[in-house]
């Protein structure tokens, strides 16, 4: 099973440092040096290849990680063939991907690949209210994007307070509604 674990942003300096936006709780591990990763020409969050990002034949399907560091809060990677700040340009929003054991589900209860609530089923109140399609990863938070049953889609903010429960065995998603997230009319009054 294919897991993002991160973003090519923008090229750092001459010699072909990138900016990586994490997607993972475990940058040290998964971007540690020699580190073999998948690459994906996808738009930031998204599963799949969009409008926005077209294919790109001449990107490398896989990159070695040669060196990481921090700076400030941002985490710069250089990678094995990458030699200047041209190359490293090209490079720009390339979903890096890692392929992990499908059993193997994160140690801490409240991390979740993305592959696993994609498909889950969302209810409220109860009732079941629609399957989530996608998981975007934003700069502060993670979204979950809801097909709803009856058409349409929501946009889930992935916080606790909103999603209290995600059930892996039922592959059920248990929504806590603030107001106005799945009413529209509710929205538009508040």
């Amino acid at each position: 099973m294919l897991v993002v674990v991160g973003r090519i942003g923008r090229a750092h300096g001459l010699r072909g440092d990138v900016s990586i936006e994490v997607h993972t709780d475990e940058p040290e591990t998964r971007f540690a040096p020699g580190a073999v990763l998948l690459t994906a020409p996808q738009a930031a969050g998204s599963g799949r290849s969009t409008p926005s990002m077209p294919a790109r034949p001449n990107a490398p399907k896989t990159l070695t990680v040669e060196s990481t560091r921090w700076h400030s809060s941002r985490l710069l990677a250089r990678f094995v063939g990458v030699e200047d700040r041209t190359a490293a340009e090209a490079l720009q929003g390339l979903m890096l991907q890692i392929d992990v054991d499908p059993a193997a589900a994160p140690e801490d209860s409240d991390e979740f690949y993305d592959i696993e609530l994609e498909g889950m089923t969302v209810v409220a109140d109860g009732v079941e209210v629609g399957t989530i399609h996608e998981v975007l990863h934003l700069p502060g938070q993670e979204v979950l994007v809801m097909h709803r049953t009856g058409g349409g889609e929501v946009l889930i903010p992935f916080v606790s307070e909103i999603v209290p429960d995600v059930d892996r065995a039922s592959r059920r998603l248990t929504l806590a509604d603030p107001g106005g997230l799945l009413d529209e009319s509710e929205a538009e009054e508040a």
